[in-house]
């Protein structure tokens, strides 16, 4: 795979640059720009560079349609602000678009197309909108990791018709999961919580090989703990999980990996209700469990401190009530700590795990915050995802 940083030969070539600028829009507001804000030292290298620049990206899920809620004038506006300089929005049918057409003066530096999803070649990963999409540009740069799970025109089929390239912020994501899943530095912890165990289970059983200790916390906990034959009250929890739960412990038996699950837990009669520290033993039938207590918080602090790499993939609790965010603050906490000691390194990934960062103001405190989401998910499987195949 090869980095458009290290390509030296870029002045005045045309850039068809992938982004991933789906950000959540409420009211006609942008709410978090953190994907924005992560592509903008691409950017700023290639209009360095004096390249000049095509951006495709999407927002949301028009599935082949025209919707005018779903156009990308917002992010271009965003992104015009923060760099600074003028980002025109190219509505025009990007099937009848003339690449000598696209810039109509030599100040201009950066355009933007409509949502590449109104366009349902896009999603059908078809030959001809790819090779039409090749015909703008002389160069191809994907610096959308989090859509590379997708084996879309403007992900895959498009590097078979131009000389293609990662960006910096894929090269970042690609290197942070490099030392998590192959370029180990070892004692390494997995902490990861989530509410169904089957969703998360090809993920745990491609780790358990490579890890020294997976932490189950959160709603996936609840099925261990009753899988250990405990009572879990009206909890959250995933019918039929004891035939995967058996399947983790005994494939961690084989290769010396410590299974961690909690060994007490805050309780509330509803997600409203009040907190209240219990042993696994004392459960109650109208209990949820919903945090996890401190004896277990202690336990995980200790795997921390001895721990040279963290992954984290989940809360360890229902967060969005502060009654019941104290263990997913707490190990986020102990997590930074060590990391200004660079006594770690650090990965952490998932929406309900970048939301509570985000909420700590703790983004930079990690080494590494990965927002892809699936294409996050199903690079810890183990999955070849057709971006980084592409560009291989």
């Amino acid at each position: 795979m090869k980095s458009i940083k290290d390509e030296t030969n870029l002045v005045n070539k045309k850039i068809l640059l992938r982004l991933d600028l789906n950000v959540p829009i409420v009211s006609n507001k942008i709410t978090d720009t953190t994907r924005i804000d992560k592509i903008l030292p691409t950017l700023e290298f290639l209009i360095n560079q004096n390249t000049r620049i095509i951006i495709i990206s999407h927002v949301g899920r028009p599935k082949g349609k025209i919707i005018n809620d779903l156009s990308l004038n917002l992010i271009c506006k965003e992104l015009s602000k923060k760099l600074n300089q003028n980002v025109k929005l190219f509505s025009k049918n990007i099937k009848e678009i003339d690449s000598k057409k696209l810039f109509n003066n030599n100040d201009e530096r950066v355009i933007m197309l409509e949502n590449i999803r109104f366009y349902p070649e896009e999603e059908e990963n078809n030959e001809k909108f790819a090779k039409h999409l090749s015909t703008l540009a002389d160069i191809y740069v994907n610096d959308a990791f989090s859509c590379s799970h997708r084996a879309h025109a403007s992900i895959n089929k498009i590097t078979n018709y131009l000389p293609s390239y990662s960006g910096l912020q894929f090269d970042l994501e690609v290197n942070a999961l490099k030392k998590i899943t192959s370029e180990i530095k070892k004692p390494i912890t997995c902490i990861i919580g989530g509410s169904k165990v089957s969703t998360k289970i090809n993920i745990i059983k491609n780790l358990i090989p490579k890890f020294d200790n997976i932490v189950i916390v959160g709603g996936m906990a609840n099925n261990v703990i009753k899988y250990m034959g405990n009572n879990i009250g009206k909890s959250l929890q995933e019918e039929n999980s004891g035939k995967i739960i058996k399947e983790i412990f005994l494939l961690s038996e084989k290769v010396n990996c410590k299974i961690i699950y909690p060994e007490d837990i805050v309780v509330g009669k509803n997600l409203k209700g009040e907190p209240q520290i219990k042993e696994l033993n004392e459960i109650a039938l109208d209990d949820m469990i919903l945090d996890i207590g401190p004896k277990t918080i202690n336990n995980i602090y200790n795997i921390i401190d001895k721990s040279s790499t963290i992954l984290w993939n989940g809360p360890a609790g229902y967060f969005e009530n502060p009654n019941f965010a104290n263990g997913s603050i707490k190990i986020a906490k102990r997590i930074i700590k060590n990391n200004k000691s660079k006594k770690i390194y650090s990965v952490a990934g998932g929406g309900d795990t970048v939301s509570l960062i985000n909420g700590l103001n703790a983004i930079n405190h990690f080494n590494f915050v990965s927002t892809a989401g699936g294409a996050f998910l199903e690079y810890l499987e183990g999955i070849e995802l057709p971006g980084i195949k592409a560009l291989n």
